[in-house]
């Protein structure tokens, strides 16, 4: 059996994240949020101040700072292993001055070519996702000719850039990307090829929760939860490192009863 992956809560302190914008952006209910979310079961928390859903426009730097600032000292204050959730070298030097785990980076260092130097030596986790614009011209750029040989290739380029410029190979992750420059023929062949993407051999974050592609079993995004959390236990089952979820309760019974299933302690 694959070990159990970690489960990073998704912790959005934005207004217009695609499904909980504005449910988060104080500081005192985002901090709230994340010790219910720890309580379910999350490993780690993923916090974001800059919305990436299809279509959406940047914020300025400080505005990203500013809204994650407050919440990502007072979770690693309580000892919560915090990722942090930005492209942006400068919103990343913060983090890890703060003590954040983890640089969860959907642009895999492309966004801001500083990253990478400042990860680096950190001790944090760098997570490199497969990424092919900003998110307003993101859906323009989902052509491929094979999509997991492409997504490989393109995420081999990344990962010798990302050691060349100083990650640790070690503290290097990586993310297939789903939804971003894709659309849901492209992120369903992702999860049936995984192993394929685990086989890079650096850990691998899944990162499905109530996306697009899963709007068949789920008209909006909340309702999509049960199928996060199934795909949850099939990425467990093809070797994913983690998973990023915003329900975490149900993501975690659904691991729980996978290592039942095998064995393990419910």
């Amino acid at each position: 059996m694959a070990s159990r992956p970690l489960v990073f809560g998704v912790l959005n302190v934005t207004p217009d994240s695609f499904s909980d914008g504005g449910l988060w952006d104080s500081p005192a209910a985002a901090v709230d949020h994340a010790r219910a979310m720890m309580s379910d079961g999350a490993d780690v928390i993923d916090v974001g101040g800059e919305s990436t859903r299809p279509g959406a426009a940047r914020i300025d730097a400080a505005e990203e700072r500013r809204r994650v600032e407050p919440v990502i000292r007072a979770l690693v204050a309580d000892g919560i292993s915090v990722s942090l959730d930005t492209t942006r070298s400068e919103t990343a030097r913060l983090g890890l001055d703060v003590g954040v785990a983890y640089i969860n980076d959907v642009s895999g260092g492309l966004a801001d070519v500083d990253m990478a130097a400042v990860v680096a030596g950190s001790g944090a986790t760098y997570i490199a996702m497969h990424w092919r614009g900003e998110s307003d011209v993101m859906d323009g750029n989902a052509v491929y000719g094979d999509v997991t040989r492409d997504v490989i290739a393109e995420l081999r380029s990344r990962i010798d850039a990302l050691l060349d410029a100083g990650i640790a190979p070690s503290k290097l992750w990586i993310d297939p990307g789903l939804g971003f420059a894709k659309n849901a023929d492209h992120n369903w062949q992702l999860l049936r090829d995984l192993a394929q993407i685990v086989a890079l051999g650096h850990p691998v974050l899944v990162g499905a929760s109530r996306k697009r592609f899963l709007a068949p079993f789920g008209e909006n995004p909340a309702d999509r939860d049960e199928a996060t959390a199934i795909i949850s236990v099939l990425a467990a089952e093809s070797g994913a490192a983690a998973v990023r979820v915003h329900d975490v309760a149900r993501t975690a019974r659904a691991l729980r009863v996978r290592d039942a299933w095998w064995g393990g302690a419910a």
